[in-house]
């Protein structure tokens, strides 16, 4: 059983306006495809993207990052993999505004808060269950995917760089590696999405091997 997260989430300021992130979904879209063409059970939390649900996937429809929260929570007990692919908004908007906000009022002022960590948030419940983390970093990819491993009591992290053309968020290729715990370095390498889930599905089947 695996759960699966993908695609951005959206944090409303008004009913028409929100903060969010380029991600397209793709990466997790992937993850969830080729997990369920391995026999895998997939269930997949789905940020706001126009991708079509991959075929024997069970897909879950959330918006904002305390909705993905929500239902991590909810599934996790019945999966045994957690694969956080998901761009979820690291900022939310407390109080939104009930009605759209006018240019005649002038530039409003936005608190801001800090929204949950879902990987942290699970920590206390996630017992045998393998976590696979993403870092989708602009410099120091591995270093700070490293530190995240280790922060986070990741079994494999995902490290891409999104500051170069041809990879990261809305392209069909990454420059990534897949990183296990007890590694000290890896080497970026240029593969499509697909490969990519591949190589990282790979890795996990080495886990229960092991």
């Amino acid at each position: 059983h695996v759960l699966v997260t993908a695609g951005p989430t959206r944090e409303h300021i008004d009913p028409v306006r929100f903060l969010s992130n380029p991600s397209t979904g793709l990466m997790g879209y992937a993850v969830a495809e080729r997990a369920s063409r391995r026999g895998a059970i997939v269930t997949l939390v789905s940020g706001p993207v126009g991708l079509p649900c991959p075929v024997g996937v069970e897909r879950v429809d959330v918006v904002s990052a305390e909705e993905m929260k929500g239902a991590v929570i909810e599934r996790l007990e019945e999966n045994d993999v957690l694969v956080m692919a998901a761009a979820v908004a690291d900022y939310t908007v407390p109080s939104p505004s009930a009605t759209k906000l006018k240019k005649s009022g002038g530039v409003p002022r936005l608190e801001l808060k800090a929204t949950d960590d879902i990987i942290k948030s699970i920590a206390s419940l996630k017992g045998g269950r393998i976590v696979v983390g993403f870092a989708a970093e602009t410099d120091s990819v591995v270093e700070n995917a490293l530190g995240k491993l280790v922060d986070k009591d990741l079994d494999l992290i995902v490290a891409n760089q999104v500051a170069v053309p041809g990879s990261g968020f809305g392209a069909s290729t990454d420059l990534a590696a897949v990183i296990s715990r007890g590694q000290k370095t890896a080497e970026l390498e240029l593969m499509s999405k697909a490969e990519l889930a591949d190589l990282l599905l790979d890795r996990l089947s080495g886990l229960f091997r092991d």
